[in-house]
């Protein structure tokens, strides 16, 4: 089932349910639950398209422990974008409910480069939250940074990793340029009414009247000035804020955007045994 064909539950959102894979790359604009995060999910191809080459992607399983959230935008535009996007999809389906996100990654690569032969690649956000510890590990495929919005400071800044792979090392490619790639992933602590945006190229290549970029800089300045405390409206300001800036130019790229919000929900506690050998295997310290 493709997500336009899901009804938004309203405010508290649709409620993944174990084991449920929800998403596609098709148009949507819908709300999302799982323990500890509410998510919001918009996704509208080129030009009123029935399909685009922007994927996403919610799964839940460990008994509501883990929910993993995953984008992916197929370089271009047209039907071959969006048949490579739907090719992915399938793809993605197949593989999203890998625990160690960096096995998740090297399928994807192996299997896109076959399908998908020289005729493009694609960028992939992977991120998995862990609710018993509030942790949100991050594989980055090539993709725009997420943005981390910190309760705490009331600041938005990029989610990176503070301490990167050796100077040299060439990790995180690109799906469908090489195999095999070697992908690796990070974690961080989210705090009760923190927010992470991620989001497709399109958001930091919105021109304005005059055709220049918003860029890195520009979206955190956009976010600034949007309210942090009503992430239920934050998509539809950042949407609104980067079409008044257009003046009327129309989007150039499929647009998707899923901020998540934590909420400081729990599901039923796990012994510390159990909590740890499942955060190793996310982090693929574990085989089983």
């Amino acid at each position: 089932m493709t997500a336009a064909a899901e009804e938004d539950a309203g405010p508290a959102g649709r409620a993944i349910q174990c084991l449920e894979v929800w998403g596609g790359n098709d148009p949507v604009e819908t709300a999302i639950s799982v323990p500890g995060i509410d998510a919001w999910v918009y996704a509208a191809p080129i030009s009123g398209a029935e399909l685009g080459g922007d994927i996403y992607y919610v799964t839940m399983c460990g008994g509501g422990r883990i929910a993993r959230f995953a984008v992916a935008d197929v370089a271009g535009h047209g039907q071959l974008a969006a048949d490579l996007g739907t090719s992915l999809r399938a793809l993605m389906r197949k593989h999203i409910n890998m625990l160690n996100q960096t096995k998740f990654a090297r399928a994807l690569n192996r299997e896109f480069l076959k399908s998908s032969g020289s005729l493009g690649f694609a960028t992939a956000l992977l991120a998995t939250y862990f609710s018993p510890e509030d942790r949100l590990i991050i594989c980055n495929i090539g993709h725009p940074e997420p943005l981390w919005y910190k309760e705490a400071t009331g600041q938005w800044d990029l989610l990176r990793e503070e301490q990167p792979g050796s100077p040299g090392a060439i990790l995180n490619v690109p799906l469908g340029v090489v195999e095999p790639t070697v992908y690796s992933q990070f974690s961080v602590t989210l705090e009760p009414g923190d927010l992470v945006l991620i989001h497709t190229d399109w958001l930091t290549e919105a021109r304005d009247e005059k055709g220049s970029r918003l860029g890195v800089e520009g979206v955190l300045a956009l976010l600034g000035k949007c309210d942090a405390s009503r992430p239920s409206d934050l998509i539809r300001s950042i949407l609104d804020a980067v079409e008044a800036r257009a003046e009327g130019r129309s989007a150039e790229d499929d647009r998707t955007l899923i901020l998540l919000h934590h909420n400081g929900s729990r599901p039923p506690p796990l012994s510390l045994g159990e909590k740890a050998r499942m955060m190793m295997r996310m982090l693929g310290l574990l085989r089983n």
